[in-house]
């Protein structure tokens, strides 16, 4: 689908820290675990933004507070220009209705006490001015067929599906209330291959159908690449790179994410030679102790003194400035330079017509 200029959301600033405290009567905080430690981006209309990091670098954090299921310390999350992290109450119960999200275990997600009837037709229960009660048996079944699914199994219950057919009862879940923004943390991360291709090509196509912005979350590059419009990787709560896929993939200009994309398995065995596999050293360092100035420098080996004393603003290098190209893209490091690497084969997807409902 075409994205357009028109900004869906917008985020600046976001942060979220989780205090530490010693104490049982007299709490004293000693110090804050720095999930998120100052984000920034724009989801446009029609977008999918996806994000990638290690695991623990905050993009699961981010995307709770994109729906509001955490309160941010600082920064703001606008949606069509306004702040919803300052809403409460009604306010913040209508722009509920426009960004939901699609959680990481298709299992987990769903009451099992609950049949799928009722788990997608939850949300009309809650706001129940998005359907007339005698209309919404009707419209949960339009939804379990919209996403492939049996709508004569709308008294099954979630144990009674497959993987893959429970996040596509996750998916109209998320559906139910013709969302504008969809926030997918890893939906298809505990799938099998060839099913997660099924997800990511149904969630393709009901981008185009719903008019929906994606902000997909992933650890597979191959799949984030696939569905995504632009990319941002994230390290340590703060995201270090951000481009088209074409500029990430084919021209990383930051260590990080020309690390990443060297450890992604290459089916070419003759492009698996020639490439060089990058290996940091050291461990990623505690969020809750996190580097002066650049937080990537102590597992960089391109660190000088001037990444312990100044913090790198995530901007298009200066060295790319007078060259308009695919390596001027956003890159928060003060030595960003392109790094021939073999990017991930290409996407999971099948054809349409390939699509089975495991």
């Amino acid at each position: 689908m075409t994205a357009t200029t028109e900004p869906v959301l917008e985020v600046g600033g976001l942060v979220k820290h989780y205090p530490l405290t010693r104490g049982i009567v007299f709490r004293k905080q000693i110090g804050a675990v720095k999930a998120v430690d100052g984000v920034d981006f724009t989801l446009c209309r029609g977008e999918t933004l996806g994000i990638v990091g290690e695991s623990g670098c905050g993009k699961s954090t981010v995307a709770k507070m994109l729906c509001n299921l955490e309160r941010p310390t600082a920064g703001s999350i606008r949606f069509k220009g306004e702040d919803i992290t300052r809403l409460s109450g009604r306010a913040l119960k209508a722009v509920r209705r426009n960004i939901q999200m699609v959680f990481q275990d298709p299992y987990t997600s769903l009451n099992p006490r609950m049949t799928v009837g009722d788990i997608i037709g939850e949300p009309y229960e809650i706001h129940p001015e998005a359907a007339p009660k005698g209309d919404r048996r009707r419209r949960v079944r339009e939804l379990l067929d919209v996403v492939g699914l049996n709508p004569e199994h709308i008294n099954r219950y979630p144990h009674q599906f497959s993987g893959g057919q429970r996040q596509r009862i996750g998916i109209a879940r998320g559906l139910a209330l013709r969302p504008e923004v969809i926030v997918a943390d890893e939906p298809v991360s505990a799938l099998d291959v060839s099913v997660q291709a099924q997800v990511i090509n149904l969630m393709d196509r009901l981008q185009s159908e719903f008019d929906l912005s994606y902000l997909f979350i992933a650890h597979d590059l191959s799949i984030v690449r696939h569905i995504s419009d632009r990319v941002g990787v994230m390290y340590l709560g703060r995201i270090v790179e951000t481009g088209t896929d074409t500029e990430i993939y084919d021209h990383p200009t930051h260590p990080y994410t020309q690390a990443l994309l060297s450890a992604v398995p290459v089916p070419d065995p003759e492009a698996r030679e020639d490439r060089e596999r990058i290996i940091l050293s050291g461990d990623v360092p505690s969020p809750t102790d996190i580097p002066s100035g650049c937080r990537f420098r102590t597992r960089c080996w391109k660190a000088q003194e001037r990444c312990t004393l100044e913090v790198p603003a995530l901007a298009v290098p200066a060295v790319f400035r007078q060259a308009p190209g695919p390596a001027a893209h956003d890159s928060a490091c003060h030595f960003a330079e392109t790094r021939p690497v073999t990017g991930p084969a290409p996407g999971p997807g099948v054809p349409p017509e390939e699509e089975g409902q495991t």
